[in-house]
């Protein structure tokens, strides 16, 4: 049975449960539960993740963790009772996981690993937290670090700004605004600290932030390396000052063995020190780091004979430095130990030992030397920071290893109360000696011993360094052989000091002799007491005592005989009367010298101070003993500050009168000396003393009386430096006085209270009367006032002690109130006020609401003054924001009402007038601050103080003014972003205060300004400020986590909604007045609807509908709304903003209230219109923001752009968006393109001189100009995109404008301009691009792409699978479609995205350009695939029974005819499908269509041979001719006899007998052209070229024998054959020349036939039904032996050059799975679309199963190089591979018969090749490459590359004749060996007309048209009486021999032959070099006598007719 659970209320989930049982609550490891009930092993409850899911889940899958519940029962609250940052941590490590594997994805892989790094610090630290184990202080660092690192992740991961207080997160609603600023401030610091330096945070407290920070240095020797000593060593380490010339620490000393090693056991790795107490002054000293060596051992490490062994001496050996100031940095960075070598120096010179340290650091090598490389100590550095109980706290590790602490010598620059010392420093400085008698000076040892007045040794008082134990004598080193010894060593004696006074030193001397004995004669000794006779101890200063000689047999132990003596010079002066007859005689030659420092917090050195204290001894010397206390250093008045004040006040109670002022002084003097920085920290002993000590119960008088006295003389007194420094120690002063009064009182039971009362009154009118003197003209009086203002704050809390909180109040307040309350007397002194305002109300008299209330008002009066006059408004905001903060906190105890309306009375207008000047200056913290202050201040509002407010403005306009300026100052702050962007927790709080106060004011505004008093100003800046409010960054939950939103709204809730609703009331409240903001408001209130919060947008929408009515009814139609609506639309959904449910509700919402309205069809209307327009905005915005491709940006943009102008007729966005949409074509390159967007904004202007205004990038100008500025820039469009004839007319209209207005330099410009168009037309290479159909189905796509059909210009070198690649990488999500059906309703509604693309055929508008004659090609070309609207798609099928023998019968042609909505080019490269028409063509037709085609492309080129059009180069011709011819001998139209004129076809078709009388008709025509064209051919045929000549002219005759049978009687129709003539005579004539695409035809003798196999024959005139010539189309079986790839991969090696115009333009290899007729290429008639790509089944069998459907599908391909489709060839021996050499003996070698007479070349596919690149010599071998003379084309330059816009080659490209581009030379421009190099050129290839080309050409006669009338005989005849033109090639190429052998050409020429790998560059060159032959104009020159007899021989024949 399931019970509600008592204690188990909160766990964490420690197995993943899948809630596999019913009820089950599916949870994952490391969530929380909380727990409602329970039963057998089972717990019920919910998951905190998903509040709402409640389940049940095992208990033993959860781990229970102690919680408080609050509120039990169904709605109970749960909060686990752990430490609120483990809570905080487990949070952000939850939320912090998702972030950081966004990284990783993001590519930000530092951050990633540094905060993987981050997070596991954090989840170890936690542990440690859980863990229980530390002690607070180590609590306390484990949150810093937590901290630390939880804002340091933050703040890199773009989260929120956690304010905090002590480590933990502070509740906003228990502190003040002002103190929340504060706090982000401080954490925003916390983080930019702890981002460059974590460790340095430490945290500060109270005055302590004054405090000097020490600094200690530890030191580590972890090796001394040495290997030539063999001795025991010690080793002093000391600190140097090398400005000073004196060490400034005492000795670490380190005791080693002659290994090395420490000399006791116990210290291995224990050999360290601190260096303490280093303040930052020292760490800017040149200090060092000095080690000196001293062995123990024998007087001369290298003679073993210089004393015995058993004697050891103290002998120096060698030191070491290191220069801290190169080393501070990197220890100041590395926050660890460092290691540091210090090589060990000897000295070269013992008598200079005590300086060579000081050599060392100047580099005086001459006075030292290293004995070895290897000598050096290794030490470990590290610099620690803080006092020494943090020190001890932080690095416990570090002192547990036996650290020996380093003093400085003297005392640190902050003396602790508690630090007793008493160590005097005695350094051993030198001696003078006598010789007594020796030949070599002495070796002297110096052995001290400290002694007690008995005589007795004192243990232990002898320090040699710190790190060792203490000893009862010291022995020095001993120099050798010096009787002036220099030591310089410093010995610390730690005396007791009750043994200080009375004790002595005693030095004795003697001499270490190196004899056998070896023993220490004692010769002398000296002493010096420790104290003076007076009580002062020995001075710091160098002591010359007195020598006095003895022997060993003295004796010491009577020590008075000598210690009546004088000691030294100072002491001789003192006892002039020394007996001569005492044992001990002074040796008046002999000296030596020691020097002291006293460092002692007992003992003083100073005579003053001793007689102060003393001063009963001296009761006529007080008043001089009193005015000398100022001149004791004040060390030692710290020491000694007990005693002295007790001395003072015993003084004072001896003679007030007398001493009263002088005790007063001194007293003043040490209480200032303790402001000192370095004796700050004596203040609690002051306090102490005070409080346990002080004991004088009628000073206060006295001091009170002074005190008064002080300040009433300040008016008059000129040197005012004593009172100021009296009112500096003013607060001391008073807890004098004070205390002394309570002892007094305790003592006297109260008496005197009113006398104290009125005393105490009495000075507070002396301190009134101070501050109320005018000090503008005296800096003293000023500097006094000043520091009595400082001090004042200070002595509330003594007079609290005496006076009740009012009282203390009034006295205050009357204080404050004396000073001038003006800001006249001056910025300093405003200053101190403020400061002294400050501290008062962060004084605790302010924390007391009784106090607060007397002291509000003179506080709020001054800060009011200060902020109307805008002066030290920093200040001033901390003034305010401690009091909020006071405020804040009294109010959650008590009532604060009182204050705060003193507070809003006093300060709300300031401060906004404040905030406004501050925002519009900028000032962000000013800002902030006086923000957090404003907000402060609305908080603590409540109804009353609102009412109140609003009550007492005297007039509406007062009150309109403070509206307007609450409104702007909420508007900047949220317009300004006063708060950075994650100070979340401070704008959401700002955000509530604001919608309250807004609340509060809307009633004022509504019952004010609606009526009558309606105002425009208030109500605009109330709206503004709403819409500002609801757009917010920090209040859109949406783009935050589910975790923090909730949060938030249980928190605040959805604050926009809260606002909106007010919004909408006030709407409803304006009335009529709603008119006025119609259309002002429409805009920012679709700004509201637009935010994705439901709530708000049903509130928000129907106001448009209000507006909408309003209108109507004002204006009878809405036109101003729907005008603003959609133009912010625009903008604001581009921005980002509105969904697909945005626009349904907007629909939805406002159809429904129009619906009800008197105007609702055009409401409706115009309703559904912004939807429309909003879904084609939302296309646009998602296509743009998104990485799409340039396509569907235009794409889109060009849907919108239409939308704008078709149907909404919004003109200026409309021309927004063709310039939109012109960049993004001007960003694609597409040039002509963006020339056609910009016409459309041209043709809305007019040749007018209208002004314009100013207009997107446009200046303001007349409408002429901007039409004339705008068709130059289209000009020049046109001319980069390569459309001359596009920019032709536009030149003619600006030329006709220039002209009327006799602008005759502009005009003579365009006319140029013009002209070189028309020169580029004829010159420059154009590419004819393909066209591609693309169909969008399905309900992905985007809207303007949905379901629709395209036709779209390709890129240039675009083929259709690269095509369809791109598409397909456009839309990812696409499915290519692999057949042309048109989809079915499933396809087109379901919820993807399929693509449909294939290859179509344009259909040219300009129909009459292309059937004239003379028209040059290149300027057909041009309109043959430009202004184009329709497309054509055919797809071959069978229709009945097909006939296996002759497939022609039953093949039909489905033909699709697309209209789309626009030609192209136009504003894009794609247009939609307007209109698609289907029509059925016949068998019969499409066999008329085959060879009508082909009967035009045979005359066009024809045409072009006798026009000269195309070069005397013929081989275009002679495959043209063969094809035709070849195929028709070999069945070619003989299959269409078969079908079409059998008699059964006839019988079965009665209808078609006119269509196939056209048939026949046709094909007579075609022998008429082919006749003409053997003609043709016969005239400028090449000799070497004759075999192929006749061949053709043998198979023509066959061709026409073969068709006897069906026309008898044909013989006589040919124009080649027979004299009578033809209806169909002048065929040439009616008929323009065909498209350069007649020039692709493919030899029978091709690759594409050699690598086939057997085939039913059939005709290639059936392969040009449409003019497509460009593919290669290779049928194969599945017998094939070769597969489609390798087919492929022969033909890439065949055809190497991809710049060779007759090069393979495309190859599509298909198979059919079985031979049959239908394979013939005639079955690809109009198969324009090949290029459905389709995955081929994998089996052998069905590998070409769709090839013949595929075949059909196959595209038109025009001209087009194959653009690299084909690598280069390797050479072999720069000859061809051999299969390629019979490739083309294949090719050329035409005259051999073909091996099977069936094969046609148009079965294989056509295919085109330049007869000239394989010219050789016709023989059975095959032929050798020719040699190469290179020439360049003067119309069309070389091509740079194949992908390069210029390489594009077309028809009449000079090149295709084999010139440059194909890598091989032509025939006619080929050197075979016996001719002369030409003459040279003087002229350049871009000089030369474009009709030039060489001498023969220009002799060309003027065109003639061709009549049929000539015979066959008649015209051979007629070419044969002319000798062979030799002059076929250009005149310098002379033909060959036949008879020659064909094998290699001659060697001269040899050479020239370039590698096919070399570039075209290195060509260029080779042509450039060159020299040419001169060019003559075209006309008809004199000398073309051969052409001419031709022509007369032609004109007779045609006479004869």
């Amino acid at each position: 049975m399931w019970t509600p659970t008592e204690e188990e209320k909160y766990g964490v989930v420690i197995c993943s449960f899948r809630g596999s049982v019913p009820q089950g609550l599916v949870l994952e490891i490391g969530e929380t539960v909380q727990i409602l009930e329970k039963c057998e092993g089972w717990y019920r409850g919910v998951s905190t993740k998903k509040p709402n899911i409640k389940g049940i889940f095992p208990a033993n899958y959860i781990h229970l963790k102690k919680a408080i519940v609050s509120n039990r029962g169904q709605y109970e609250t749960v909060v686990p009772l752990e430490d609120s940052i483990v809570t905080e941590v487990t949070a952000t490590l939850q939320e912090w996981a998702s972030l950081w594997k966004q990284l990783y994805v993001k590519h930000k892989v530092d951050l990633f690993y540094k905060l993987r790094h981050v997070m596991n610090e954090l989840i170890d630290l936690r542990r440690q937290l859980l863990s229980g184990h530390l002690t607070q202080d180590q609590v306390r660092e484990v949150k810093r670090h937590i901290t630390v690192r939880l804002d340091w992740g933050n703040e890199h991961l773009g989260l929120d700004l956690v304010p905090r207080k002590d480590f933990e997160v502070v509740d906003s609603d228990q502190i003040s605004v002002s103190d929340l600023y504060k706090m982000h401030l401080s954490s925003r610091q916390s983080v930019q600290q702890s981002t460059s330096q974590v460790d340095t945070m430490r945290p500060r407290h109270g005055e302590t932030c004054r405090m000097p920070v020490p600094h200690h240095f530890f030191l580590s020797l972890k090796s001394f390396t040495y290997n030539t000593i063999g001795e025991d060593t010690d080793v002093f380490f000391s600190l140097y000052d090398m400005r000073e010339g004196k060490q400034i620490s005492e000795r670490f000393l380190v005791r080693l063995n002659k290994n090395g090693g420490p000399r006791n056991p116990e210290k291995i790795e224990r050999m360290c020190a601190l260096f303490t107490d280093l303040s930052s002054k020292d760490m800017k000293r040149d200090l060092y780091i000095i080690a000196h060596v001293i062995r123990i051992g024998r007087m001369l490490l290298n003679d073993s004979k210089k004393g015995p062994a058993h004697l050891h001496y103290r002998r120096p050996y060698g030191c070491a430095v290191l220069s801290i100031l190169d080393v501070l940095q990197s220890l100041t960075e590395l926050k660890e130990e460092k290691d540091f070598v210090l090589k060990v120096y000897t000295c070269n010179n013992e008598s200079e030992w005590s300086q060579i340290h000081e050599n060392i650091i100047r580099k005086s090598s001459a006075k030292y030397s290293a004995p070895s490389a290897s000598h050096g100590l290794i030490i470990s550095l590290q610099l620690l920071r803080g006092d020494m109980e943090q020190i001890r706290r932080e690095n416990p590790m570090t002192f547990n290893r036996g650290l020996a602490i380093t003093r400085k010598l003297g005392f640190p620059d902050v003396i602790m109360p508690g630090d007793i010392r008493n160590d005097l420093y005695l350094t051993l400085e030198k001696g003078d000696f006598e010789r007594g008698g020796k030949s070599v000076q002495k070796n002297i040892e110096v052995t001290m011993y400290v002694l007690y007045a008995d005589g007795e040794i004192l243990k232990d008082c002898i320090s040699l360094g710190s790190g060792e134990p203490n000893r009862s004598s010291y022995h020095s080193f001993v120099l050798y052989h010096s009787n002036s010894p220099r030591w310089g060593e410093i010995i610390k004696l730690p005396i007791p000091i009750d043994r200080f006074r009375g004790s002595h030193l005693r030095f004795e001397f003697r001499h270490c002799s190196t004899k056998d004995k070896g023993e220490k004669k004692l010769f002398g000794f000296a002493f010096s007491p420790l104290m003076r006779d007076d009580g002062t101890t020995l001075s710091d200063d160098i002591h010359e005592l007195y020598v006095y000689k003895c022997d060993e047999n003295s004796t010491f132990n009577n020590h008075a005989l000598y210690l009546g003596l004088p000691c030294c010079k100072e002491d001789y002066s003192g006892c002039p009367n020394i007996p001569s007859s005492l044992i001990f005689q002074r040796s008046t030659k002999e000296s030596f010298f020691i020097s002291t420092q006293l460092s002692s917090t007992k003992l003083t050195q100073n005579v003053d101070l001793l007689a102060l204290l003393k001063w009963k001894a001296f009761p006529d010397r007080i008043m001089d003993i009193l005015g000398r206390l100022r001149h004791v250093n004040g060390e030692e008045i710290v020491k000694f500050l007990q005693d002295i004040l007790d001395t003072l006040f015993v003084i004072l109670d001896d003679n007030t009168e007398k001493y009263g002022l002088l005790v007063f002084q001194s007293l003043v003097f040490i209480i200032n000396l303790l402001r000192d920085i370095k004796y700050f920290h004596f203040r609690p002993v002051m306090d102490t003393y005070i409080q346990k000590h002080f004991a004088g119960a009628l000073a206060y008088k006295e001091l009170i009386r002074c005190l008064k006295w002080y300040m009433d003389c300040s008016a008059e007194l000129i040197r005012q430096d004593h009172i100021q420094e009296a009112m500096r120690a003013l607060e001391y002063l008073f807890k004098f006085i004070v205390q002394s009064r309570i002892l007094y009182s305790r003592a006297t039971c109260g008496m005197e209270e009113e006398q104290f009362r009125s005393s105490i009154q009495e000075l507070f009118q002396s301190i009134r009367f101070v501050l109320s003197l005018d000090s503008r003209n005296s800096e003293t009086l000023l500097f006094t006032q000043a520091a009595l203002l400082n001090s004042f704050p200070t002595i509330f809390d003594e007079l609290l002690q005496m006076f009740t909180v009012q009282e203390v109040a009034e006295f205050v307040r009357g204080t404050l109130g004396s000073m001038p309350s003006t800001v006249h007397i001056g910025q300093s002194m405003d200053v101190v006020k403020l400061q002294s305002i400050a501290r008062t109300v962060d004084s605790r008299l302010f924390s007391f609401s009784e106090s607060r209330r007397i002291l509000l008002p003179v506080v709020l009066h001054h800060i009011h003054l200060h902020l109307r006059q805008q002066k030290e408004l920093l200040i001033c905001s901390g003034i305010l924001g401690s009091i909020f903060s006071i405020i804040k906190t009294s109010s959650l105890e008590a009532d604060v009402i009182e204050e705060v309306e003193m507070m809003v009375e006093s300060l709300l207008d300031v401060l906004l007038q404040t905030l406004l000047t501050i925002m519009s200056k900028s000032h962000a913290q000013e800002a902030g601050e006086y923000v957090s202050c404003l907000l402060s201040l609305l908080r603590q509002m409540c109804d009353t103080h609102y009412q109140h407010l609003l009550d007492n403005f005297q007039s509406k306009d007062e009150l309109k003014e403070f509206l307007l300026k609450i409104f702007c100052v909420f508007r900047n702050l949220m317009k300004m972003s006063v708060f950075p962007r994650d100070w979340m927790v401070m704008r959401l709080l700002t955000s509530n205060i604001i919608v309250t106060t807004v609340q509060y004011l809307s009633s004022a505004l509504h019952k004010n300004f609606t009526e009558t008093d309606f105002d425009f100003k208030v109500w605009n800046s109330y709206f503004s400020l709403a819409v500002l409010f609801i757009n917010q960054p920090s209040l859109q939950l949406e783009i935050i986590t589910s975790s923090k939103r909730k949060k938030i709204l249980d928190k605040y809730g959805d604050m926009r909604v809260m606002m909106a609703y007010e919004l909408f009331s006030m709407w409803q409240n304006l009335g009529e007045h709603k008119i006025h903001f119609i259309p002002g408001m429409i805009g920012p209130f679709l700004g509201v609807t637009l935010v994705p919060q439901p709530e708000v947008r049903n509130i928000m929408i129907p106001i448009f509908h209000d507006m909408m009515d309003w209108e109507q009814r004002k204006n009878g139609n809405f036109k101003q709304v729907e005008a603003e609506l959609i133009d912010k639309l625009d903008s604001m959904v581009s921005e980002g903003k509105g969904d697909e449910s945005y626009r349904e509700l907007f629909g939805l919402l406002l159809l429904e209230k129009v619906e009800q309205e008197t105007w609702r069809e055009t409401g409706i209307s115009f309703v559904t219109s912004v939807t429309r327009l909003m879904e084609r905005l939302l296309d646009y915005r998602d296509c743009m923001k998104g990485e799409e491709t340039e396509n569907k940006k235009i794409g889109c943009t060009v849907n919108l752009m239409n939308f704008y102008k078709s149907e909404i007729n919004k003109e200026e966005m409309y021309i927004r968006y063709i310039h939109k949409l012109c960049d993004m074509h001007l960003q694609a390159e597409n040039y002509t393109e963006a020339a056609f967007t910009l016409l459309l904004y041209c043709e809305l202007l007019q040749w007018e001189e209208r002004p314009l205004r100013e207009f997107l990038h446009y200046p303001s100008q007349t409408e002429w100009q901007r039409k004339e500025g705008l068709c130059r820039k289209i000009i020049h469009y046109f001319n980069k995109g390569k459309s001359w004839e596009f920019g032709i007319p536009l030149c003619r209209e600006l030329a006709c404008q220039y002209e009327s207005l006799y602008d005759y330099q502009s005009l003579s410009w365009i006319r140029k301009m013009e002209a070189s168009y028309y020169d580029n037309i004829m010159e420059q290479q154009r590419l004819e691009p393909e066209f591609f159909r693309v169909g969008f189905y399905g309900r992905k796509f985007p809207f303007f792409l949905r379901n629709k059909e395209y036709v779209c210009r390709g890129h240039d070198y675009e083929r259709l699978e690269a095509f369809q690649q791109r598409m397909l990488s456009e839309f990812p999500q696409a499915v290519a479609m692999q057949h042309p059906n048109h989809p079915d309703d499933a396809i087109l509604q379901c919820d993807a995205q399929y693509l449909q693309i294939y290859a179509v055929t344009p259909i040219p508008d300009y129909v009459d350009v292309l059937q004239m004659d003379r028209v040059p090609d290149r300027v057909k070309s041009f309109y043959r695939v430009n202004n184009v609207r329709k497309f054509r798609y055919d797809r071959p099928f069978h229709k009945g029974p097909k006939d296996k023998e002759n497939e022609f019968k039953s093949l039909w042609i489905e033909r699709t005819t697309l209209t789309l909505t626009h030609s192209l080019p136009g504003i894009s490269r794609w247009f939609e499908v307007e209109r698609r028409e289907l029509v059925e063509v016949s068998p019969l037709e499409n066999a008329i269509q085959v060879v009508e085609n082909k009967n035009q492309e045979l005359r066009a080129l024809i045409s072009q041979y006798q026009h000269k059009q195309v070069h005397s180069n013929i081989n275009l011709l002679s495959m043209c001719l063969n094809g035709v011819i070849d195929a028709a001998v070999n069945g070619g139209i003989a299959r269409y006899q078969e079908a079409f004129f059998d008699k059964d076809y006839i019988t079965k078709h009665p209808g078609d007998a006119e269509k196939i009388t056209q048939l026949k008709e046709l094909m007579q025509e075609q022998v008429h052209i082919l006749g003409v064209g053997l003609a043709v051919h016969e005239k400028f045929v090449h000799p070497e070229m004759r075999p192929l000549h006749k061949k053709l002219i043998d198979q023509f005759q066959m061709m026409r024998a073969s068709l006897y049978h069906e026309f008898p009687g044909l013989d006589k129709l040919s124009p080649a054959c027979s004299g009578t003539s033809t209806p169909r005579g002048n065929v040439l004539a009616s008929h323009s020349p065909m498209s350069p695409e007649s020039m692709k035809m493919t030899h029978r003798h091709s690759p594409m036939n050699l690598m086939g196999t057997g085939r039913h024959s059939s005709s290639s005139l059936s392969s040009h039904a449409s003019s497509e010539a460009g593919n290669v189309v290779m049928l194969g079986d599945s017998n094939m032996g070769e597969a489609p790839e390798d087919l492929y991969h022969h033909m890439q090696l065949a055809y190497p050059n991809p710049r060779y115009q007759g090069s393979v333009t495309n190859v599509s290899v298909l198979s059919s799975s079985q031979a049959s007729p239908s394979s013939s290429s005639l079955s690809s008639t109009h198969s324009a679309p090949s290029q459905m790509i389709t995955s081929a089944p994998s089996s052998a069998r069905d590998k070409y199963r769709h090839a013949r459907e595929m075949m059909l599908l196959l595209p038109t391909h025009r001209d087009r190089p194959s653009s690299a489709m084909y690598p280069a060839a390797i050479l072999e021996n720069g000859q061809l591979p051999n299969f390629q050499r019979a490739l083309f003996q294949q090719v050329v070698g035409a005259c051999k018969p073909c091996s099977d007479p069936n094969l046609s070349v148009a079965e294989k596919g056509h295919y085109s090749l330049h007869f000239d690149a394989f010219h050789h010599p016709l023989g059975d071998t095959p032929p050798a490459l020719p040699a190469r003379t290179l020439r360049k084309s003067p119309l069309h330059p070389i091509p740079a590359s194949p992908t390069s816009p210029q390489s594009g080659l077309d028809g009449s490209n000079s090149t295709l004749s084999g010139s440059a581009s194909s890598g091989v030379s032509s025939l006619s421009e080929s050197n075979f060996g016996h001719s002369s190099e030409a003459p040279p050129r003087t002229d350049t290839m871009d000089s030369m007309p474009s009709q030039a080309w060489n001498a023969d050409e220009d002799l060309e006669p003027p065109y003639l048209p061709v009549h049929y009338s000539l015979s066959e005989s008649a015209v051979l005849d007629s070419i044969k009486a002319q000798p062979c033109r030799s002059h076929s090639a250009p005149g310098c190429v002379i033909p060959q021999d036949p008879m020659d052998p064909p094998a290699l050409p001659p060697k001269p020429y040899h050479p020239r032959l370039p590698a096919l790998e070399h570039d075209e560059g290195v060509l260029l060159r080779e042509e450039a070099e060159r020299p040419r032959g001169l060019h003559r104009k075209a006309s008809l020159p004199p000398g073309s006598v051969k052409e001419e007899q031709a022509r007369m021989a032609w004109e007779h024949g045609r006479g004869e007719q």
